[in-house]
């Protein structure tokens, strides 16, 4: 596998600033040579000719990574009627820079019956081109055949592939089946990877889209409607329990709601090997925007899972990531223009899915977690950087400051302000769901691979400087557990004498599967002493025909029309005492 080497930058400095990495802070300058960090200390001297950052008062933070971006998404891909996304890998990775996002995580998705290798080199050919900053890729499973296994284990251990997704929806295109989810995740823990998941269920999904557009909705509010809570839900659930049956790492993308939420956190609280990951949208804005009056407003916020009416959505998914019951962030950046949408203007169901938050990710976590209070600068950075590169094990080359490490880094002014807009966003679509939010948290600095390429407002990037990043398998951050677990929970034998008894035969013969009723009529007890069954026409439920087994029917009813009981003809006493009641002797003395 080849390995992950940078390009030789100038000399960088980055003077009196605050280190801040997911585990502490400090004071201290950070040094970057080729593309390296190569020295971090207090008072650094600046080699001749090196540029320095003066970042006193800042900052200073790993560039963040976002896991879940769809840049090179078009007509052969799900729900996405025909068209290419507006946001590719060159606007896209531009506009990530300038919000303080230096590596990439995109999806590579091959259609049913599509070799995954084949799809694999073509968003290679496509990204490696075009690529402002560093990236990865996720790639799909969307069906299973006899070559899937063998490019499963091609991807891992030639291409630098070690995580895969699943569609649960998407139903007659990519989506995939329980049985399928369940010879993937084999295959994907065999191969140290990483199983991923698109969590809804698919055929609940297209049973509602149906009932919806007959009963008249077919507007976006239509979109939310057929895709409920509960179905995000259960789909969450049941990826899990086939991870568990597997003993598969499992990683849930794009966790919309807080039913979706508590599920991946009762998962970790039982000690499975699951990660939770919401995105900046569902941590920004929530799903009233569906009902708005203006279609095109409705239609902008069209994604799946969809954003949540309840509005404490965003606040609950926030304090679940920082409180660690979610791990890491994306943006699911996958734009389509307002005229592209509009191909659904009549019908829900074919307005393409996606919104904007790659450029914006950073500063919305930032102002609704830490400006809120809800988490501090360390546990900022993991979320949005740090806990990505361990789970997809390219920590520490990427998502801490330290000596050796990649010169990802970011200069963040924590106090300055910023008002999100499609207007001055450096994205190509024409609508931002957060738009004329204020956010606190801003980028002044960006550095990638050792280069200053976001300075005072202005970006200098160029196209096709990021490169493609090997990640290698076995995760320690999943498979530490996994792996011993292997070890203690193997299945145990039991050892017994072998059964020698008469075997029900294959066939189901009647004959000979009566005979053991004979057998147990001849060996019946015969009644008790004194016991007289009544006369067939007493008319009495006692009188009625035994059961081919010799018993009473306990199905036939006791009830008698004519009010005769059993005991008509036996004496009555005039009383009785109670030795022990119903319930046993009271100790209570009176």
């Amino acid at each position: 596998m080849p390995e992950n080497t940078m390009e030789n930058a100038s000399c960088v400095l980055v003077k009196g600033g605050t280190v801040c990495n997911a585990d502490r802070t400090f004071e201290a300058d950070v040094l970057i040579e080729d593309g390296i960090i190569s020295q971090i200390g207090s008072d650094l001297s600046a080699p001749d000719g090196a540029k320095v950052v003066d970042a006193a008062g800042k900052l200073v933070i790993p560039g963040g990574i976002d896991t879940h971006t769809h840049l090179n998404a078009h007509s052969d891909d799900a729900n996405f009627a025909g068209m290419a996304v507006v946001d590719d890998f060159f606007v896209g990775t531009r506009a990530a820079l300038a919000g303080g996002t230096t590596m990439i995580l995109d999806h590579c998705v091959p259609g049913r019956g599509q070799s995954m290798l084949e799809k694999y080199e073509i968003w290679r050919n496509t990204a490696d081109e075009m690529v402002c900053c560093d990236y990865s890729l996720h790639v799909a499973v969307t069906w299973w055949g006899d070559k899937t296994k063998e490019e499963i284990a091609t991807l891992c251990s030639e291409k630098g592939v070690n995580s895969f997704k699943m569609y649960m929806a998407y139903k007659d295109s990519i989506m995939v089946t329980d049985d399928v989810m369940y010879k993937a995740f084999n295959c994907i823990k065999e191969n140290g990877a990483l199983a991923m998941v698109h969590a809804e269920n698919g055929d609940v999904i297209e049973c509602n889209c149906k009932k919806l557009l007959n009963s008249g909705v077919t507007g976006p509010e239509g979109h939310l409607m057929s895709r409920p809570e509960e179905v995000e839900a259960e789909a969450t659930g049941r990826a899990i329990m086939i991870a568990n049956q597997t003993n598969c790492p499992l990683y849930v993308v794009h966790v919309m709601s807080k039913s979706a939420a508590d599920v991946v956190a009762s998962a970790r609280k039982q000690g499975k090997v699951i990660f939770g990951e919401p995105i900046a949208a569902g941590l920004g804005s929530d799903g009233s925007h569906y009902f708005n009056k203006e279609w095109r407003h409705a239609a902008g916020h069209v994604m799946s899972p969809p954003l949540r009416p309840d509005n404490e959505t965003p606040a609950y998914l926030m304090d679940m990531l920082a409180n660690n019951s979610l791990q890491a962030t994306g943006s699911d950046n996958c734009t389509f223009t307002i005229e592209q949408k509009a191909v659904g203007k009549d019908d829900f169901t074919k307005i393409p899915n996606g919104t904007n938050g790659l450029e914006d990710r950073m500063s919305v976590i930032w102002e609704k977690g830490v400006h809120s209070g809800k988490m501090d600068p360390c546990r900022f950075v993991a979320v949005t950087s740090t806990n990505a590169a361990k789970i997809f094990n390219f920590y520490p080359k990427k998502g801490v400051i330290q000596v050796g490490a990649d010169a990802d880094i970011v200069v963040w002014d924590a106090e300055a302000t910023r008002t999100i807009s499609k207007d001055t966003h450096h994205q190509a679509v024409d609508f931002n769901i957060f738009e004329g939010m204020e956010c606190h948290g801003v980028p002044l600095v960006t550095i990638s691979r050792g280069k200053v390429v976001w300075e005072n407002g202005e970006l200098n990037v160029t196209k096709g400087s990021g490169k493609y990043i090997y990640n290698p398998v076995h995760a320690p951050e999943a498979y530490a557990r996994i792996a011993q677990r292997d070890k203690v929970n193997q299945p145990v034998k039991v050892d017994r004498e072998p059964y020698t008894g008469q075997v029900w035969p294959a066939g189901g013969d009647n004959k000979k599967a009566a005979e053991p009723n004979k057998k147990a009529e001849q060996t019946k007890s015969p009644p008790a002493a004194g016991f007289k069954a009544p006369a067939p026409s007493s008319g009495l439920p006692e009188s009625r025909p035994q059961t081919k087994r010799g018993h009473r029917d306990l199905h036939a009813s006791s009830f008698s029309l004519s009010g005769q009981q059993t005991d008509d003809a036996d004496g009555h006493r005039n009383a009785y005492k109670v030795v022990a009641p119903p319930g046993g002797r009271s100790s209570i003395q009176f």
